[in-house]
């Protein structure tokens, strides 16, 4: 009890088990922020033009990093219109090796990665499909159990793509269905090839078609949001907004 006969009361728990205030809440701030992009889409529906470029508008024309599992696409346009990129060519497709790669990139300071595409390091060689797979053998065969070992490694990946110093573009491929149009067979993409959820780690989530028209499917960048672009240039009509999004901080009120 206080002096005054009142009940004290407890101090916030922070301040009882942090000194340092660990979880002390600060002004909210896009500070140091920096993209996270996926593209879905079909075979042909351009998504490797155009994620390099996008990677190439998030660089601001300085050389960016790509991650190839697409056995050298993204090379094919090695110096197409002024894009400059480095390659990391990649046969098998562990999770765990694209943390490596990416904490590489980070070390020699790429500004920008553009993994093409994640789709491998989930159901590849040694993808976190296979790695499901060869772990069940430890729980007598039961490949649910097997998700004991998958799931950290899928986890694991993810955060390596969240913690990235710079910029990530993600490609995915899209699982493909026929439907009938007008009574003509027509393919059509549907989800990405991935852990069902993946587009909600990213910022900016962008499908393809084979009109190679863009359709913004989720965005937190509000001058993106629900865009439908035909034919686009990456860096000026998804890279640009994205960067001036990031770039400017919200109004604050000042006291009177």
């Amino acid at each position: 009890m206080s002096q005054l006969g009142q009940p004290v009361r407890p101090a916030p728990r922070a301040a009882q088990n942090d000194p340092d205030q660990q979880f002390a809440f600060r002004p909210a701030s896009k500070a140091g922020r920096k993209a996270r992009l996926s593209i879905q889409g079909m075979s042909g529906s351009g998504k490797t033009w155009t994620g390099l470029s996008i990677s190439h508008g998030l660089s601001e024309g300085r050389k960016f990093a790509v991650i190839d599992t697409e056995r050298g696409a993204a090379s094919l346009y090695a110096g197409h219109l002024g894009i400059q990129f480095d390659t990391l060519p990649m046969t098998r497709y562990d999770p765990r090796d694209l943390g490596r790669a990416l904490d590489a990139a980070a070390q020699a300071g790429y500004p920008t990665v553009f993994v093409d595409s994640l789709s491998h390091f989930w159901k590849g060689t040694d993808g976190t499909l296979d790695q499901v797979e060869k772990a069940k053998a430890k729980y007598g065969g039961n490949k649910f159990a097997g998700w004991k070992d998958g799931t950290p490694i899928q986890n694991d990946m993810v955060a390596a793509i969240l913690d990235y110093p710079g910029h990530v573009v993600c490609s995915m491929r899209s699982y493909t269905e026929w439907v009938l149009n007008g009574g003509k067979p027509e393919r059509v993409g549907m989800r990405p090839e991935q852990r069902k959820g993946i587009e909600y780690e990213f910022d900016v989530a962008v499908a393809m078609d084979l009109d190679n028209r863009l359709e913004v499917l989720k965005s937190r960048c509000p001058g993106l949001n629900r865009k439908v672009i035909d034919r686009p240039n990456g860096a000026r009509d998804i890279a640009a907004p994205l960067l001036a999004w990031l770039t400017t901080e919200p109004a604050t009120d000042t006291p009177e």
